[in-house]
């Protein structure tokens, strides 16, 4: 079985980075007006023994350089302002985690769950 969580992400120059299962898929990125932020929803497999890895992603504004070892994965418009959000993947990072933390995301030190029900 699968599933599909969604997950804010923070513009800048730092990568957000999620702790999501391994063989994920990033299915949809938009800007969200009622919480004037950029998500993705990401496909990620239930099985409760598949390891977890760090997915970072970086929001880039237009005319911002981006390496070119990251990922286009789309682009999210605010339908009311002059900002497009260009959502990117970092290169998949070296280390699996050792221990699975199901259904949960880290965002710097501090632990979140993914947003239920949308």
């Amino acid at each position: 079985m699968k599933t599909i969580h969604k997950f804010r992400i923070n513009p800048g120059k730092e990568p957000t980075r999620l702790t999501l299962k391994r063989g994920f898929r990033v299915v949809r990125c938009e800007y969200l007006v009622a919480e004037k932020g950029v998500y993705l929803w990401v496909e990620q497999p239930l099985n409760v023994v598949t390891p977890t890895v760090e997915g970072q992603f970086r929001v880039a504004f237009s005319g911002d350089p981006v390496p070119e070892s990251f990922q286009y994965l789309g682009t999210a418009l605010d339908p009311f302002g002059p900002e497009a959000y260009h959502v990117f993947e970092l290169p998949e990072a070296e280390s699996t985690m050792a221990e699975p933390v199901p259904d949960t995301v880290l965002l710097g030190q501090t632990q979140y769950r993914p947003t239920a029900g949308r």
